[in-house]
């Protein structure tokens, strides 16, 4: 007789590449479907990947900066008609620059995913998971959510709002049955500094990034194990981010300074 128990369900957003899609082949390698949310036409590929591990796969389209399409994602997975036991919020782009420069549209749109959606579907998730007593939520922060970055002053405000989102909202929920844990990437080897126009720091040209399949797999694993901050990447990306937590401010804003200066690649 075939298995009567059915696989859990997982939500992961910015799914279609990065971080987002290797978070979503975690989750798929490990014995869960999965509703994958992003915005651009790599998500139809990206479903197919994640098929192809067995798992059954609903894609949503979605602009997360509209409330709208934020609550298009909770009625896919609310009427999937199964519990939903995991939610990786993911999405979420960067905007780097001198701030009197930087496009006022693009932050404001950069605010509007990375806080505003990811605060407003984590509402929406929190309350049926505890409404059920249990289940598991993780948020894509940053280390850059540690510390003051110079020249990408907003962006890392948003994560610093998502990281300290994630640990308020995990002591409300103790004893509910429900975890939270934010995994904090340091540079990664993604489509991130190319969007976030990067690529012409010391930071973007670098080398050196982590692979966003080893920062997934340490996610996946800290999520799992219901950790409370995950320091994910190679171990000098570890001990940095562990390290920007307790340096003074102002002295890591210094040190960051010269890595993300735009033109710094050059110099």
């Amino acid at each position: 007789m075939p298995d009567a128990t059915p696989r859990p369900l997982a939500l992961v957003t910015g799914a279609s590449s990065g971080i987002g899609l290797e978070l979503a082949k975690q989750f798929a390698e490990h014995g869960f479907d999965l509703v994958v949310v992003a915005e651009d036409a790599e998500l139809d590929a990206a479903a197919q990947q994640l098929r192809q591990r067995g798992a059954a796969v609903s894609p949503v389209r979605a602009d997360l900066t509209r409330r709208e399409e934020v609550e298009k994602v909770v009625a896919a997975v609310r009427g999937s008609g199964r519990p939903l036991d995991a939610a990786a919020l993911n999405a979420g782009v960067g905007v780097g620059g001198r701030f009197v420069e930087t496009d006022l549209e693009a932050e404001i749109g950069m605010v509007e995913l990375n806080c505003v959606s990811t605060m407003h579907l984590a509402k929406r998730v929190a309350q049926d998971m505890v409404g059920r007593g249990e289940g598991r939520i993780l948020f894509t922060s940053s280390v850059v959510s540690q510390a003051p970055a110079p020249f990408q002053a907003v962006y890392s405000a948003t994560k610093a709002f998502v990281q300290f989102l994630a640990l308020g909202i995990r002591e409300e929920l103790d004893g509910t049955g429900v975890t939270v844990t934010a995994l904090l990437p340091g540079p990664t080897d993604t489509e991130f500094f190319d969007r976030g126009e990067l690529t012409d720091t010391k930071l973007g040209a670098s080398d050196s990034k982590d692979d966003p399949a080893l920062v997934a797999r340490q996610g996946f694993e800290g999520l799992m194990k219901g950790e409370t901050s995950v320091f994910a990447g190679s171990v000098t990306s570890k001990l940095m981010g562990r390290l920007s937590a307790v340096v003074p401010d102002s002295v890591a804003g210094k040190v960051q300074k010269p890595m993300i200066a735009p033109g710094s690649a050059e110099q």
